[in-house]
């Protein structure tokens, strides 16, 4: 009884995460904006009066809540996979540092539990380095969830903040980005070991123009935990899903998951597979305000080298074959 009890609460934990991700944003934007119209406006008249005045919060830096990265819900989720957090490496205070994190999968599931909350300990690996996980911009657009995301620790991928935090918030910043993006979203599917790099090299040139260490990062499982469908080239789906990646920055996709209740059950939940998340070692990168294109392709190689040598010296401990390879494209 015990166990079915606690087997279900790890299930709750993580799919009140799937719903939040999903509908926290719009249920409170329509919310505030129906309060407006009813005996209780004056509560939507006061957050969006604070919210002009709080708008460019997230490109300074955000406001990030130790107290909400250490809730007990978060060690909840961790188990329910169980995500594990392996450091190869120690990393300086001292420095700044750019991690790309591969790959995407659909939500992005463990870059979330590793380095948005402290489920996996990251602060006790890397004592006195503050990770910040780049998401996208127009999360923070949203009311209320932009202000849940912040307490994460979260910041937009976009140059400007990123810039903020490498050049304003002293040393010891840890920036994680999903360098595949929604591309590679689409690429995932269980079994599959496939990264979308090859023409990736905003990064590369963002830790060169700030003098921040680049730190290759690879999620063993991440693919594994939903099952997507995949669309033809050329039909209706597969075109949505080209014009969301245009214009919105991500990509909706139909992915099957397990239920609250059971992989019995078909449901929005990831399914319980174990995901081991290695950070990689440093890449020394020297300060280059404005590197030339050979600069940047061949920090970009390094980099990949990196990446390929994380993948290799783990996979088999991680639960591969020693004959999985790492496909870039």
């Amino acid at each position: 009884m015990e166990d079915f009890v606690r087997k279900h609460i790890l299930a709750i934990s993580v799919f009140q995460w799937v719903l939040t991700f999903l509908l926290m944003g719009i249920f409170f934007t329509l919310l505030l904006i129906y309060l407006l119209f009813t005996s209780f406006w004056v509560f939507s008249v006061v957050y969006f009066t604070w919210l002009l005045f709080d708008w460019d919060t997230p490109v300074r830096g955000g406001r990030r809540i130790e107290w909400i990265r250490n809730w007990t819900i978060w060690k909840h989720f961790r188990d329910y996979f169980p995500i594990k957090l392996v450091a190869s490496s120690a990393l300086s205070p001292d420095r700044n540092y750019v991690l790309g994190c591969h790959p995407h999968g659909i939500f992005s599931v463990s870059s979330f539990c590793n380095f948005g909350t402290e489920a996996t300990g990251f602060s006790e690996l890397y004592p006195g380095i503050r990770p910040r996980l780049a998401v996208l911009a127009g999360l923070f657009r949203l009311p209320i969830y932009r202000d849940y995301v912040m307490s994460a620790g979260c910041a937009p991928v976009s140059k400007d903040s990123l810039k903020y935090i490498l050049t304003h918030c002293g040393t010891g910043n840890a920036l994680i980005i999903v360098v595949g993006g929604a591309a590679e979203s689409l690429q995932s599917s269980p079994g599959d070991h496939v990264v979308t790099l090859s023409d990736r090299k905003g990064f590369v040139r963002l830790a060169l123009e700030n003098g921040a260490d680049l730190v290759p990062v690879y999620c063993f499982g991440e693919n594994d935990i939903y099952e997507q469908v995949r669309f033809t080239e050329g039909s209706w789906g597969w075109k949505l899903q080209l014009l969301f990646r245009k214009h919105v920055g991500f990509a909706p996709c139909l992915f099957k998951g397990t239920g609250v209740f059971g992989e019995g059950s078909w449901g929005l939940n990831p399914f319980p597979r174990p995901i081991t998340t290695v950070v990689g070692r440093p890449i020394r990168v020297p300060h280059c305000p404005v590197p030339s294109e050979e600069e940047v392709s061949h920090y970009h190689q390094l980099y990949i080298e990196g990446l390929k040598q994380v993948f290799d010296d783990f996979k088999v401990s991680s639960g591969l074959s020693a004959s999985d390879v790492l496909q870039i494209i």
